[in-house]
């Protein structure tokens, strides 16, 4: 071998040691960002799929023909989506059955509990508003309305304005302050179209003008 093969034999070495590595471990890297990028999303289906197959147990299993869920069942399904699926949507929605069938039993302080921890960590802001205004009601049969007040203040998405506003109204009426449960029904009512507003929210507004006559 001559000494100009040897020069050009060191420079291919040198420029391995320079680029060669480098090369194959970027390549390695973008593999393995390829394939646990599909193995991540692989694991969030099936983790997906696994939730809703147990959350259409509850669903079947809370949502009678009878309107008498097994209330042991709903608790036990509950509990395995939130131990598998915790903070998941899937688990909060099943939290919302557990707290409906707490309220139907009689136990408020139960339904009290089951929809605070979704109100404080809501996985979406649905889940936010839906347990946030069940929260209200739960507290206001529980004698706490000024509490359950006080949790409806603030902003709300348009969506659940017309709920809101008029569980407000409600609230204002048990503790007899009628011009602003009176205020708070009109906010409903302009957040519905004029078909919508026509039914009970209505009939509330009337019988409070009927109470000023």
């Amino acid at each position: 071998m001559s000494s100009n093969d040897d020069d050009q034999l060191g420079e291919l070495k040198d420029w391995w040691q320079r680029n060669g590595k480098p090369l194959v471990t970027g390549g390695l890297l973008a593999l393995v960002v390829v394939f646990g990028w599909q193995a991540w999303h692989k694991y969030q289906t099936n983790q997906s799929q696994g939730a809703s197959i147990l959350y259409q147990q509850l669903l079947e299993t809370a949502l009678t023909p009878t309107g008498q869920p097994d209330a042991g069942r709903v608790a036990e399904l509950a509990n395995k989506l939130n131990s598998e699926y915790g903070g998941s949507a899937y688990a909060q929605f099943g939290g919302l059955f557990v707290a409906k069938v707490a309220v139907d039993t009689g136990k408020l302080d139960d339904a009290a509990t089951e929809l605070k921890a979704i109100v404080d960590k809501p996985a979406n802001p649905t889940l936010a508003e839906v347990a946030r205004q069940r929260l209200a009601q739960v507290l206001a049969a529980q004698g706490k309305a000024d509490e359950a007040l006080k949790l409806l203040d603030g902003d709300s998405d348009k969506a659940f304005l017309a709920s809101r506003e008029e569980l407000k109204g409600d609230l204002l009426v048990q503790q007899g302050r009628t011009d602003d449960a009176r205020a708070a029904y009109e906010k409903a009512k302009a957040a519905l179209s004029d078909e919508a507003a026509v039914g009970g929210l209505q009939i509330k507004l009337d019988d409070l003008a009927k109470g000023d006559a």
